[in-house]
């Protein structure tokens, strides 16, 4: 399943996106943006792929959070610009904060 979420904040403003907690382990992650949106992937199509110390990886095994403008922009004038004309500077933060409670 891939999703684009469209985060309710103020344009080119860092804040917070997303907070993915595991409650038996603990760990947290926080993603904080200054783009519009968020793409969601939770690796449905994953399949028998060899990982790291032998892991397979299954569907939903994954998910991916991925800060960006909307998919399909240049085609909808209400959305958020990607145009970046000659001599124009494109800037963004990504925050990816991981913790664990304790």
């Amino acid at each position: 399943m891939i999703k684009n979420w469209v985060l309710n904040k103020v344009p080119g403003e860092l804040s917070l996106a997303a907070q993915v907690y595991e409650p038996k382990s603990g760990r947290m992650l926080e993603v904080l943006t200054t783009e519009p949106g968020v793409q969601f992937y939770t690796a449905n199509h994953l399949s028998g792929i060899k990982g790291k110390g032998g892991w397979t990886y299954e569907p939903r095994n994954a998910f991916c959070l991925e800060p960006q403008h909307f998919p399909d922009s240049p085609n909808h004038a209400s959305f958020p610009s990607t145009v970046l004309r000659p001599g124009e500077v494109y800037r963004n933060t990504i925050v990816y904060r991981l913790s664990v409670a304790q």
